[in-house]
C-alpha cells in the first residue's frame, strides 16, 4: 500500500473517530438517571448506542475505502488483507454507570501488521492517532512514553475480564503489588494504552484482551517509543491474546510479573 494511500486512512480514521464520538457523547449525557444500564442485554440502551456508533464507523469506511474489510466489535464482519478493526466504545461498563472514561477505538491492519491507529476520548476531547514509522500524537503534537525506570516508582494499569479465572488476574496483581508497582484499574484497555504510548502511566497488562480493544493502543505505545509484546501472534486477529505494552526499562520485571510471554516485539521487528 502506497505512502498516500496510508495517509488517506489517517486522516479519514481521525475525522471518522471524533463524528464517532460525537455521537457516543451524546448519547452518553442523554443515558436514563438513575441505576446503571444494563451491559449489553437485548435492546437495552447501551447495546443501542454501541450498535449505532459502529454502523456509523463502518458506514464512513465503506464509502471512503469499499475496497477494505471490516470487523467491529459488536457486529462482526470479516478479516480480508487490509481490514479495519474497531471497537466503537471501550469502557462499556463505565459509559452505563455514567463514569466519563471511555472511548473509540479503530485500528487498520494490513498484510497482518497494524499501520493504523486511532483512539478518540469524547469527554476529554482528546485524539490519539500513530501511523506506523511516523510517530505517535495526541491532538497534533508528538508524544512518547514515560521512561519511567523504576517498577517502585511506575503506575502500571492491570485489565481483567471473565475470559480467564478471576484467580489469574489475583495472582497477577499481587506479584504487580510484590513487585513494588503501583496497580490501576481504570475500566478501558485501549484508553489504557493510549495513556501509555503518552506517558500518563508506564505500562498495560491483560491476561487477555481482543484485538479490536487493543491494536490501536499498541500501535500509539511502539511509536512513541514504547515495547509492546507481539500481541499478533497467532490468531490474536480473531480470538485475542495477552498484552503487555510499556515503557522499554519495565518490561523485564514487568514479562516476569505477569507471566506475558515478550515474543518478538512489533518495535524490534520493525528495527
Amino acid at each position: 500500500m502506497t505512502d498516500i494511500e496510508l495517509q488517506n486512512r489517517l486522516l479519514a480514521a481521525c475525522a471518522i473517530a471524533r463524528e464517532a464520538g460525537g455521537m457516543a457523547q451524546r448519547n452518553f449525557r442523554d443515558r436514563p438517571p438513575g441505576k446503571p444500564l444494563s451491559l449489553k442485554g437485548a435492546h437495552d440502551y447501551l447495546t443501542e448506542t454501541d450498535a449505532e456508533v459502529e454502523r456509523l464507523i463502518r458506514a464512513r469506511l465503506a464509502a471512503a475505502f469499499p475496497a477494505d474489510s471490516f470487523f467491529g466489535e459488536e457486529a462482526g464482519g470479516e478479516f480480508g488483507r487490509n481490514v479495519w478493526v474497531v471497537d466503537p466504545i471501550d469502557g462499556t461498563s463505565n459509559f452505563a454507570r455514567g463514569i466519563p472514561h471511555y472511548c473509540i477505538s479503530i485500528a487498520f491492519v494490513s498484510d497482518g501488521r497494524t499501520e493504523i491507529g486511532v483512539i478518540y476520548a469524547p469527554v476529554t476531547d482528546e485524539l490519539y492517532a500513530a501511523r506506523r514509522g511516523r510517530g505517535a500524537t495526541r491532538d497534533g503534537r508528538a508524544i512518547t512514553v514515560s521512561g519511567e525506570t523504576n517498577i517502585a516508582h511506575a503506575t502500571v494499569e492491570l485489565g481483567w475480564s471473565t475470559r480467564l479465572p478471576s484467580e489469574n488476574y489475583a495472582d497477577a496483581l499481587l506479584r504487580l503489588k510484590q513487585a513494588g508497582a503501583s496497580v490501576r484499574r481504570a475500566g478501558s484497555g485501549a484508553l489504557a494504552l493510549a495513556y501509555v504510548a503518552d506517558g500518563r502511566v508506564d505500562a498495560y497488562c491483560e491476561l487477555h484482551i481482543n484485538s479490536w480493544d487493543a491494536l490501536a493502543g499498541l500501535l500509539l505505545i511502539e511509536e512513541a517509543g514504547g515495547w509492546a509484546n507481539d500481541f499478533l501472534s497467532g490468531d490474536a486477529l480473531r480470538s485475542g491474546n495477552p498484552v503487555l505494552g510499556c515503557t522499554p526499562a519495565l518490561k523485564d520485571v514487568l514479562v516476569q510479573a505477569t507471566g506475558i510471554s515478550p515474543g518478538l516485539s512489533a518495535t524490534a521487528a520493525a528495527g
